[in-house]
């Protein structure tokens, strides 16, 4: 199975995706996206409509839910009057006025959450968390926090999105697995992003994979639609423009590549 979050309306890295998951022989019946399909870049439309006729399963970001039903905010949780909270007062509008009729009834339809068995173990798809679509998760938030969500979803395996890092935790037979995004890099000082393959052919197994776009042609179209430009660097930096949502523990691993065993 192939797990991915966060397409942030990047289409080249969409597309990307979906060709690495043709390469590897993965159908859509098989593949995941954890929400947020639109977010800070040039092609949310575009984007949609890919992931609609792609076939794969997507449940609702937060992102998804404030555009089906009209709201005027993305809803992400950020600070109040913060860097994100100003640029989503950019990214977002843009966005709303570029969704079509049809791509609002689909996104009026995804689910909030998605439960299914695999290699024995009893899988959640979340958001954020299973209890605010919004939460930022991280490695470093308590475990205890993680354990209640087990606890309330009744598995074994939750697949997180929302938080932008991709991380992997394994405590007491449960497994926290966030696939990290496909939009934006993971403030690695590397371009690339993330994605998730599961595997049961020995038992439970998965693999954090790094992917590789077009990231230049994403952020020059980014600027072309006059959205943040701080956003339209990051692209190819691999730097988030601020750490507001970020742990201290998550802060100070800025700028270092990402390596998982």
């Amino acid at each position: 199975m192939l797990i991915f979050g966060g397409a942030y309306s990047n289409l080249q890295a969409l597309e990307a995706m979906k060709a690495r998951a043709d390469e590897l022989g993965i159908p859509p019946s098989n593949i995941i996206c954890t929400g947020d399909v639109v977010a800070y870049c040039a092609q949310p439309e575009e984007c949609l409509q890919l992931v609609q006729d792609w076939g794969i399963h997507c449940i609702a970001g937060n992102v998804e839910i404030q555009l089906a039903t009209g709201q005027n905010d993305c809803a992400c949780d950020f600070t109040d009057g913060g860097r994100c909270d100003t640029f989503s007062k950019q990214w977002y509008p843009f966005a709303q006025s570029a969704v079509s009729e049809r791509s609002l009834v689909w996104m009026k339809s995804l689910p909030a959450f998605i439960r299914f068995e695999y290699a024995d173990k009893r899988v959640a798809v979340v958001h954020g968390s299973y209890h605010h679509i919004s939460e930022f998760i991280f490695a470093s938030t308590d475990w205890a926090i993680k354990e209640k969500n087990f606890t309330d979803t009744n598995c074994d395996v939750i697949l997180a999105g929302h938080c932008g890092l991709p991380f992997s935790q394994a405590k007491n037979g449960k497994h926290w697995l966030n696939a990290g995004v496909i939009g934006m890099p993971a403030n690695d000082g590397t371009p690339r992003v993330w994605y998730l393959l599961l595997d049961d052919r020995e038992g439970f197994q998965y693999r954090h994979q790094p992917l590789i776009y077009d990231y230049k042609k994403a952020s020059l179209l980014m600027i072309e639609k006059h959205l943040p430009p701080e956003y339209a660097k990051t692209l190819v930096t691999g730097l988030w423009d601020n750490c507001e949502i970020l742990p201290e523990a998550e802060t100070n691993k800025q700028g270092v590549p990402l390596v998982f065993q």
